[in-house]
């Protein structure tokens, strides 16, 4: 934990991994760049793209709601990338975040049905 910085409003992050989430931000999969422009960029709430918590960098996250909304590529399905997300997400629900998965193709064909999804944490 000692490599991690503690932000005054922010969960503590590796700032080793700010360079790669700008770069990830410049670079979205199609999934993520299109639940960004056609729905979590005009959120009611502020939304973060691409930002980094713990040791992870996070497709997005809404501080006020405490909800990580992750967009799975191909690599989330082998058993490595299954084991790696499962620490992951234990690790990031000990910081009372709620994590929510979308696979790319329910993003891309199933967009109104992931936004519904989404929309549900606003209560």
């Amino acid at each position: 934990m000692s490599n991690l910085k503690q932000g005054r409003y922010f969960l503590p992050y590796n700032p080793l991994l700010v360079e790669r989430a700008k770069e990830m931000r410049k670079n979205p999969t199609p999934a993520e760049y299109k639940l960004w422009q056609e729905y979590l960029r005009q959120f009611p709430l502020k939304v973060w793209r691409q930002k980094p918590i713990d040791n992870f960098i996070v497709d997005f996250y809404c501080a006020k709601l405490k909800l990580v909304i992750e967009v799975d590529g191909d690599t989330h399905f082998t058993v490595e990338g299954m084991s790696y997300d499962e620490n992951r997400t234990q690790v990031l629900e000990g910081y009372g975040l709620q994590i929510v998965r979308f696979t790319n193709d329910e993003v891309i064909n199933c967009f109104d049905g992931v936004c519904d999804c989404i929309r549900g944490f606003l209560g």
